[in-house]
């Protein structure tokens, strides 16, 4: 990206809070970005769609009278932005005051390290049409390559990448941007079923770096042997199982453990692990902390959304729940510090065994490979959600289980872990390894 561009992008930030504060913002922040993405779909042989977009935009957080709103515009001409920043405070004049609602305090700022996150990606600008859609291709080959028997109806494939660029303004001191680029790759595969349906399944893989992908041929080929290996699946009977999970599905759980660790679940009693800071709520297998600073992480960064310095937080140490996640709003409210609105990227305390080491250990059990559905309460911690995998027999993969369910509580389920694989899932924010819990309750025949 060009210095102007950069520069562009600095002023519009810093000239959007002068503005609110000459029309009469108490605080304001501003934050200017840009992105462009390209994609291409690949459907059974042939492109499907091409599409490239650049987006440009101002988000403003305007503070008027102990009264607050958060706007957007992607109109940047100078007439047209100081007409929306007048427009916008007189609606913010009207709403309901909040003692509450104020910038982070300056000292949160502070200690920003100047590190290199490597999340840019020079070659993405250089990327062709033609390479974006070999790989497309290529991801198609790769999923019919798994295909013995003629069973692969259809596959639709996609490539993608993006390059981001946004700079940061408050009226209280803060200043900071960044840019990065990331690539996205995936496949999906539907096969016949000789009971007539036709299940799909699909592979897929996220990055910073294009060299950080999977190939097309291994990613496609996975896709194809994910798809295969739902052919026959039935509802196995209800039982009380070891349940190892596929490190790739094994986020859906995570996510629900952390939606519940947020200011907002906290300070409104809506999470039940309020009040448990200090607490064991898993086994001494649960150590997860955050790691912002991780070198092409998906999420990493220097600042949160707030501007507030990132650093590595410990989240859990031996089942011990450590710290919330708590932005500068909800801190005031609960009267405590803030730490940061939300994970970056997750780093896992890894066992030291793969998939197939876990599972000859399992013995008997299911390996879950996707969830479909359900739901799960962060006030109480109850959940129930649908699985798909496989039965495990003799430490080995059986027959495909589906349309099963299990159910519980978090605090309960959490304190049955019992291994964690060496194996992250590299492709996303959460990292997770593969998991295995003990004594699941699976509902099915």
């Amino acid at each position: 990206m060009s210095t102007t561009n950069s520069t562009s992008l600095e002023e519009t930030a810093r000239r959007a809070v002068d503005l609110a504060r000459r029309h009469g913002a108490n605080e304001a922040s501003a934050t200017a970005g840009r992105m462009r993405e390209l994609e291409v779909q690949w459907r059974d042989g042939r492109v499907e769609k091409v599409s490239e977009a650049t987006t440009r935009g101002l988000s403003l957080q305007l503070f008027v009278d102990g009264r607050y709103s958060a706007v957007s515009t992607s109109d940047l001409r100078p007439e047209a932005l100081e007409r929306f920043i007048s427009d916008s405070i007189a609606m913010t004049r009207v709403l309901t005051a909040d003692a509450y609602r104020r910038l982070p305090e300056p000292e949160f700022y502070a200690g920003r390290a100047s590190l290199d996150l490597m999340i840019e990606d020079p070659r993405q600008a250089q990327l062709s049409a033609e390479e974006r859609q070999r790989f497309a291709r290529e991801l198609e080959e790769g999923a019919r390559s798994a295909d013995g028997k003629g069973a692969i109806l259809s596959v639709t494939t996609g490539f993608g990448d993006l390059s981001r660029e946004m700079f940061r303004v408050t009226s209280n001191g803060f200043e900071g941007g960044s840019r990065s680029t990331q690539f996205a790759a995936s496949a999906e595969v539907s096969v016949q079923d000789p009971d007539g349906r036709r299940p799909e399944e699909g592979d897929s893989g996220f990055a910073r770096f294009f060299e950080d992908l999977p190939s097309a041929s291994a990613l496609g080929r996975r896709a194809g042997e994910r798809a295969l290996g739902r052919v026959g699946s039935q509802k196995g009977a209800s039982a009380v199982l070891p349940m190892a999970v596929d490190n790739k599905a094994a986020g859906r759980l995570v996510s629900m453990l952390l939606s519940s660790m947020v200011g907002a679940a906290i300070q409104q009693k809506r999470s039940f692990l309020d009040g448990k800071l200090g607490q064991q709520v898993g086994s001494s297998l649960l150590c997860l902390s955050d790691e912002p600073h991780l070198k092409r992480g998906l999420g990493s960064r220097l600042f949160d959304g707030e501007g507030i310095t990132s650093r590595p937080m410990a989240l859990f140490e031996e089942g011990v729940l450590r710290t919330y996640f708590i932005d500068s709003y909800y801190a005031r409210k609960l009267q405590t510090r803030p730490t940061t609105g939300g994970p970056s990227n997750l780093s896992w305390k890894l066992g030291t065994k793969d998939r197939a080491g876990i599972l000859a250990d399992l013995g008997e059990g299911i390996l879950v490979t996707g969830f479909l559905g359900g739901n799960s309460s962060a006030l109480t911690g109850d959940f129930s959600l649908g699985v798909q995998g496989f039965r495990v027999r003799g430490g080995q993969l059986a027959e495909p289980i589906s349309e099963m369910n299990i159910s519980g509580n978090q605090l309960d389920l959490w304190k049955r872990l019992v291994a964690v694989g060496d194996d992250p899932y590299r492709y996303s924010t959460s990292r997770t390894p593969t998991l295995v819990f003990e004594g699941v309750q699976f509902a099915g025949t």
